[in-house]
């Protein structure tokens, strides 16, 4: 582990699917969502039609970080977000100008947690599965704007570290208002940054963590850090670009 992350970590600490295939049969999750999603006009998919997406990775292969954990996490929270979302759809589709403002307010409430966890956690599960090594474009851009890689770790770390023991994300996003990198703190699934494109997504539910980590979520982090795919960072760095410059 580089040592300023070490640091960092230890600085804050003292101052504060493969799924569940493996338990519950090969493909079991699938199969209850393998079905075509129906596409719409103008792209997307369907109300009521979301699927689950698979790890892009053996979770079996990842340091520090169980097969068991990330089957459940993938499997339960994510994969039950996938479905919470699809049953919410289809009632917003049934409504109609007889359905109560409580009603409505509420199914939308539900939309947004559930669009947002899905959107987490796949960026989430797809940052996983490297060695943890920064390069490319972010590693530079990331130096620019921060000074430092390891000041941005430390600020990251720092931010994560201040939802231990809650519910929340850390995020890495490009803000598409500003056009610059910055660390954001999300709680729960709906105060996120309304108009970036997130980059690098560190899960800071308990159910991320607790199952190896018990409430050490410093030690997950430390985890975290060693699996980040920095690839598919730069791979998302270079579409936000890319999209920055259509905007203006």
């Amino acid at each position: 582990m580089d040592n300023s992350r070490r640091t960092a970590l230890r600085g804050i600490v003292g101052g504060s699917a493969a799924f569940v295939a493996a338990a519950a049969g090969s493909g079991s999750i699938l199969a209850q969502e393998a079905r075509k999603p129906e596409l719409v006009v103008g792209g997307g998919v369907a109300a009521g039609r979301h699927e689950i997406v698979p790890l892009p990775f053996n979770p079996a292969k990842l340091k520090d970080l169980s097969e068991k954990l990330i089957s459940n996490h993938h499997g339960r929270n994510y994969a039950g977000a996938v479905r919470n979302l699809n049953k919410v759809e289809e009632s917003l589709a049934a409504v109609t100008k007889d359905t109560s403002a409580y009603e409505v307010a509420g199914l939308r409430r539900a939309e947004l947690t559930f669009t947002n966890s899905i959107i987490y956690h796949e960026h989430y599960f797809a940052n996983l599965g490297g060695e943890g090594k920064i390069n490319g474009a972010i590693a530079k851009l990331i130096g620019d704007t921060y000074g430092s890689i390891g000041k941005w770790e430390e600020l990251f770390i720092a931010t994560a570290m201040s939802l231990g023991g809650g519910s929340g994300w850390t995020v890495l996003d490009y803000n598409f208002h500003t056009n610059e990198l910055r660390t954001y703190w999300a709680d729960h699934h709906t105060l996120g940054l309304a108009y970036g494109k997130p980059l690098l997504v560190l899960d800071m539910f308990e159910h991320a963590y607790q199952l190896d980590f018990g409430p050490n979520h410093a030690k997950y982090i430390e985890a975290y850090f060693v699996n980040i795919n920095y690839d598919e960072v730069n791979r998302r760095l270079e579409q936000a670009v890319t999209a920055a410059k259509a905007m203006r």
